[in-house]
């Protein structure tokens, strides 16, 4: 399809955006909330008089003040009980079980198990007012020792729940692979990686606005899947679902760190029923540096075999991933690391093991990319190791075991069914638009020269998962012509940055042959949409977008029904072109047609398949070994999601998720003390995100292999960048250093870790 201009971008850069912090709404009340500054321990008392007696301060409560308050986030809720809710994997990974008696409460009653958990609330007539009151509130903790990663935690020397092991779920795909294979490989390569704690953060934190309105509450919030929001509130409040409206406003990012019922949405909620007056809660960012959700987190382990030739023999990967102090959602998402653990590849044997772990740390959720930057980072570093250890060039070993055209649909060892592919295609575009060759030459020539700086050129190929798990692959989609021309288009999706507002009306129009102009777009308000799964797993045009087809299809057949009743004729009579019915003898306008016969207007739910986009992402670096500074020159990104629907968003969307990925490469990182506090008290000047000058050249490219699972072609665009470029820049580094060892090279590539593993024996030296 054509480039379109974006219709929100006038209203966003203009400062037109109506987020949840510019709602203003009369008697409107503000929370803060008192957390705890240890990282674990026994609450042995708290008391909020003080907060009381504050002027402006409405109230101030714990838990012990708050008796009916639903004790913990799911509390009231029976999960068992809910329509599936997608991405939580429940059923699939049986999470139930790990859930149980390990609740997460909405303020603590008894033990503080992560750095800034709530202790108590305080509501008042402004933010200022109750930060007041909140500065008043007093408490007692008994520390007790904490633990920050799955290697401390997973022994249970340290148990989070009495009674119950850290390890709070084991999983596994593919088959056990027979120690003979490791004897008889020709080569074989082991080590150990670590994917750090990262942040999501999005420009806007998280947010709640509660107004209570006669025996309704509507809820504004800038959330991913507000129909899962609405049930949840309404389960905790103990409400049929038809009682809360969620309505999402403008949204400032999310990243998936936006998709649950945080324990402040519970309280929030509730103080707004209890007090009968409208209630906000706005994080702020250092807030949101120490309690908002975390992502990746995992200790992994792996083996990759393969024979003289370079072709691959068997992948191993154990992973043990880091999910916070409560196992919501994180306890099963990294299974994703291991049904993505083959990459590209084919591999005769593939055998993937995780243990999902405990640690005194903010709950572990989906951060862009979910389960696959770890699958991917974890292959494409073992695959260069291979190729040094071979001799073998890293990008003609990919090549020669990619998984060809033909093969698709393949079934990889893991149980992933990829629908289509053409992964070469892919390298051999990052390898032209790089200059593969030409940086090659200049890097012999660099270590041929003693006063050069080392010159590394890193490689990563990827192919993930796109549009959610089986049971969440379908959406809600309506279309309803006016009178006066006009197109309502509803969809269950919720943007968060997405470019919905452009896109979708655009999909219909051109679907209808209508101008894009008579197209209005309904998304985000529960009252306007009986159901809607949300924007997450990069599913807007892959499941969101086909949905919105498959409503045009209905449109147009219900509209050629209604004028062959009109004329007399048979169905097969009328056409539809260009926004009009006709028949030999006759031609109506949809505006027309509406006046002459009554509203017009089709829903649906569509369900679609699950896609599987691709690409190679390659870097150049340059290290300074005395410093330990690392300055990326170029990085390619070539990405195939499919069918692209408008080329502009496509390309923002990679753009910036490669930005996230070079975070993750070399700055982004959680610094813990020895009690597991994180120290972020300057904010983001101790947790480093790359701004405008830290962000190397970033070419941008695309192929299209169309998705054979959904109508539209397309498969998801929104994670590639957090998924392919890290890998791409570390290898880079490494190729530079030339190390023996590369879990010397442990992310972010600080300039301390740069600088030790610059000292470190060297490939050449090893061999």
């Amino acid at each position: 399809m054509e480039q379109w201009t974006r219709r929100e971008d006038e209203r966003l850069l203009t400062g037109r955006g109506r987020y949840v912090a510019d709602l203003s709404v009369p008697g409107c009340l503000d929370a803060a909330f008192v957390r705890s500054p240890v990282a674990h321990g026994e609450l042995r008392a708290v008391d909020c008089a003080g907060a009381r007696q504050v002027t402006g301060v409405v109230g101030a409560w714990s838990a012990a003040d708050l008796a009916e308050m639903p004790c913990c986030v799911h509390a009231a809720a029976n999960l068992q009980d809910l329509p599936p809710v997608p991405y939580t994997l429940l059923a699939r990974l049986s999470t139930e079980e790990a859930v149980a008696g390990r609740d997460w409460p909405v303020l603590v009653k008894d033990r503080v198990r992560y750095p800034g958990e709530g202790i108590a609330v305080v509501v008042g007539e402004d933010r200022y007012r109750a930060e007041d009151g909140a500065a008043e509130v007093t408490f007692t903790i008994d520390p007790l020792p904490a633990v920050v990663t799955p290697a401390e935690a997973a022994n249970d020397s340290v148990r989070l729940f009495e009674n119950l092991s850290n390890v709070a779920f084991e999983g596994e795909a593919g088959e056990p692979i027979e120690e003979s294979v490791w004897q008889e490989a020709d080569v074989v390569v082991e080590t150990r990686y670590r994917q750090q704690l990262l942040m999501p953060t999005s420009m806007e934190c998280r947010a709640i606005l509660a107004v209570p309105e006669g025996n309704r509450l509507t809820v504004w919030s800038g959330h991913q899947m507000p129909h899962r929001l609405r049930r949840e509130l309404a389960g905790l409040l103990g409400w049929p679902a038809d009682r809360v409206r969620v309505v999402v406003p403008d949204t400032g990012g999310a990243f998936g760190s936006k998709s649950a019922a945080f324990p402040e949405f519970v309280a929030v909620a509730y103080l707004a029923v209890m007090l009968g007056r409208p209630v906000r809660w706005i994080e702020d960012r250092l807030e949101s540096m120490l309690t908002a959700t975390r992502g990746r987190g995992q200790d992994q382990r792996v083996r990759l075999a393969s024979d003289a030739d370079g072709n691959l023999l068997a992948y191993e990967l154990a992973v043990d991933a880091d999910v916070g102090a409560y196992p919501h959602l994180g306890v099963g998402l990294p299974m994703q690391t291991c049904w993505m653990a083959p990459g590209p590849y084919r591999m005769p044997r593939v055998h993937a093991t995780l243990r999902s772990v405990l640690t005194n740390t903010m709950v572990t959720y989906p951060y862009r990319g979910a389960g696959r930057p770890e699958a991917t980072i974890a292959l494409e570093r073992s695959m260069d190791l291979l190729a040094h250890r071979l001799g073998m060039d890293p990008a003609e070993l990919r090549r020669r075991n990619f998984i060809p055209p033909e093969s698709f649909p393949f079934h990889t060892p893991t149980g992933r069914m990829y629908d289509s592919g053409d992964y070469a295609a892919a390298l051999d575009v990052a390898l032209e638009r790089l200059g593969y060759a030409d940086w090659r030459a200049e890097q012999t020539r660099r270590r041929d020269d003693l006063d050069a700086l080392p010159l590394g050129i890193g490689l990563s190929c990827y192919v993930e998962r796109s549009g959610g798990e089986p049971g969440g692959l379908h959406e809600f989609a309506a279309l309803e012509a006016q009178e006066d021309g006009v197109v309502v288009a509803r969809c269950g999706a919720a943007p968060s940055g997405q470019g919905h507002e452009t896109t979708f009306p655009a999909l219909v129009a051109k679907t209808l042959g209508v101008d894009q102009g008579q197209v209005r777009l309904v998304e985000g308000d529960t009252d306007a949409l009986p159901e809607g799964l949300g924007s997450f797993a990069s599913r807007s045009a892959q499941v969101a977008g086909a949905a919105l087809q498959h409503a045009c299809v209905l449109f147009v057949d219900a509209a050629r029904a209604r004028a062959a009743q009109l004329w007399g004729l048979s169905m097969e009579e009328v056409a539809w072109s260009d926004g009009a019915v006709s028949s030999g003898r006759a031609a109506v306008g949809l505006a027309e047609l509406v006046k002459n016969t009554g509203p017009l207007q089709v829903q649906d739910r569509f369900e679609s398949g699950m896609g599987f986009p691709f690409g190679a992402h390659a870097a150049v670096a340059e290290v300074d070994p005395e410093l330990g500074m690392v300055h990326v020159l170029r990085v390619v990104a070539v990405d195939d999601c499919g069918v692209v629907l408008n080329p502009v968003v496509v390309k923002g969307q990679a753009f910036g998720s490669a930005v996230q990925g070079i975070g993750q490469a070399l700055y982004e990182g959680i610094p813990f003390d020895d009690n597991g506090v994180p120290q972020l008290a300057n904010g983001l000047l101790d947790y480093l995100v790359p701004t405008a000058a830290e962000i190397p050249s970033i070419t941008v490219k695309d192929t299209c292999t169309p998705s054979p699972s959904t109508p539209l072609g397309a498969k998801g665009a929104g994670e590639s960048g957090c998924i392919g470029t890290p890998a791409a820049i570390v290898n880079a580094v490494a190729d530079a250093l030339q190390l023996a060892d590369p879990a010397l090279l442990q992310m972010p590539l600080t300039p301390d870790v740069v600088w030790r593993a610059a000292r470190a024996p060297k490939l050449r030296e090893a061999s």
